[in-house]
C-alpha cells in the first residue's frame, strides 16, 4: 500500500502491526464484554459463524476483569509498516509522575522477596507505573508511527478499551499465541539485562544474561507453565531444551520458541491465548499465589496491562501478543506500566533498574527522554 495505516488510523480504531503485516479494523457492529474466558470464547466464535469477518481486541489482566472484543465492520490489511525517521511523537512539555515512587517499589520487591521465602511462591511479577501529564493533545497517529519505526520485530498495538476516551497502545517484544490451521507457535519472554551504552557493553550484558542462573530459573517457570498449558491440546508439542537471545531497543531477552499441532481443529486462537493468559512472565508462579501477592503489594489496577491483545477469524486462526511495554492512552496523559520478575536471588536495586529500561522502549519510541 502507498498510505500506512498508522495514517489512516482514527480514535477508538484496532491497530496490530506485525513484522510480516498489519491490520487496521474500525466500526464495531458487535462488542462482546465477559469475565469467563471459556464463555468468551464460544460467544466470539458464535458471533463470528454469525456475522463473519473478524474479532479483535483485549482479554485483562486480572480473571475479574471483563475482555474487551470487538467484531468491526471495516478491516484493512496491509504488509508491515515500513521503518520511518523516528521524530517527536508527544507535543512540548509534560509533567512525570511515578506511581509507586522507586524507593517505595524496591520496599516492595523486598516484601516480595519474603513471599517467597515461605515456599508457596516460586515467582512474581511486580510493576511500576509512570503517568506523563501533557501540556498539549496526544497525535496518535504520530505516535503509532514513531513505534512502529522502532519496534519492526515486535507487536505495535493500539486497542480502545471500555473507559471512553481511553486507548491501550504497546510495542510489545513478546508473542502469546499466533494459531494457523492446526500450527500454533508462541514465544514466551523471561529474564532480561538492560541494552549496552556501547557495543562492547551491550555484548556483556547479553553475555551476562545468557550465563544467569538467576534468569534462567526465571524462565523455566514461564516455559514449564506454557507447556503445561498447552498440552492438553496438543497432538505435538516441540520445545527447545535451552533459551535464546531476543533483543529489543532498550532490551535483552531470553527467549524459548514453542511450536506444536492441535489435535481438535476447532481449538481457537481465542482459546488458545486464554488458556495460557497470563503467563508466569507477567504474573508469577501459581499463578493464584502470585495474583495475591500483586494485589497485596501494587498500588495500582493494572487494568489491561500484561493482558492480551490480538485478533481471531471464523476459521479459528489469529495472532495475540502479551501487553507490555504499553500505555494507557488519552487526550492529554498516558500511563506507562513496566515489571519485573521477582525470584529467589532478585535485588530490589536491579529490578528497579530493570523496569527503568523497559520504559525506555515506549518512551524513546515516542520521543521522550526521560532519566529514570
Amino acid at each position: 500500500m502507498d498510505v500506512e495505516l498508522t495514517d489512516q488510523y482514527r480514535p477508538g480504531a484496532f491497530l496490530f502491526a506485525t513484522p510480516e503485516r498489519a491490520l487496521l479494523a474500525d466500526q464495531p457492529r458487535h462488542v462482546l464484554s465477559e469475565k469467563d474466558s471459556d464463555a468468551l470464547s464460544v460467544q466470539v466464535s458464535d458471533a463470528l459463524a454469525e456475522y463473519g469477518g473478524i474479532a479483535v481486541g483485549a482479554l485483562p489482566y486480572d480473571n475479574t476483569g471483563e475482555a474487551h472484543v470487538l467484531l468491526p465492520t471495516s478491516v484493512t490489511w496491509s504488509g508491515p509498516i515500513r521503518p520511518g525517521t523516528h521524530q517527536a511523537a508527544l507535543p512540548p512539555g509534560h509533567q512525570v509522575t511515578p506511581e509507586p515512587l522507586p524507593q517505595e517499589y524496591e520496599r516492595q520487591v523486598a516484601k516480595a522477596l519474603t513471599l517467597l521465602e515461605t515456599g508457596e511462591l516460586g515467582k512474581v511479577v511486580l510493576a511500576r507505573t509512570l503517568r506523563i501529564d501533557l501540556d498539549g493533545p496526544v497525535d496518535m497517529r504520530r505516535v503509532l508511527a514513531s513505534l512502529a519505526a522502532m519496534n519492526t520485530h515486535g507487536y505495535t498495538v493500539a486497542t480502545p478499551l471500555p473507559t471512553p476516551g481511553v486507548t491501550l497502545v504497546s510495542a510489545s517484544p513478546e508473542l502469546l499465541v499466533r494459531r494457523t490451521g492446526t500450527e500454533f507457535v508462541s514465544r514466551p519472554l523471561a529474564g532480561s539485562q538492560p541494552r549496552g551504552k556501547d557495543p562492547v557493553e551491550d555484548r556483556a550484558n547479553a553475555q551476562r544474561l545468557l550465563a544467569s542462573r538467576k534468569d534462567h530459573d526465571e524462565h523455566r517457570w514461564v516455559v514449564e507453565a506454557e507447556v503445561e498449558a498447552l498440552r492438553p491440546f496438543c497432538r505435538r508439542l516441540d520445545v527447545p531444551r535451552t533459551p535464546s537471545l531476543l533483543s529489543t531497543p532498550s532490551v535483552w531477552h531470553l527467549a524459548t520458541k514453542i511450536t506444536g499441532e492441535l489435535a481438535d481443529p476447532a481449538v481457537t486462537a481465542l482459546t488458545l491465548a486464554a488458556a495460557l493468559h497470563p503467563t508466569p512472565a507477567v504474573c508469577g508462579s501459581p499463578t493464584s499465589a502470585a495474583r495475591g501477592a500483586i494485589a497485596q503489594l501494587e498500588s495500582f489496577d493494572r487494568g489491561f496491562y500484561t493482558g492480551a491483545v490480538g485478533w481471531v477469524d471464523a476459521a479459528g486462526d489469529g495472532e495475540w501478543a502479551v501487553a507490555i511495554r504499553s500505555a494507557d492512552v488519552t487526550d492529554r496523559s498516558l500511563r506507562l506500566y513496566a515489571g519485573a520478575g521477582i525470584v529467589d536471588g532478585s535485588v530490589p536495586g536491579l529490578e528497579l533498574a530493570e523496569t527503568s529500561a523497559k520504559f525506555q522502549t515506549l518512551l524513546r519510541g515516542m520521543g521522550l527522554d526521560l532519566t529514570l
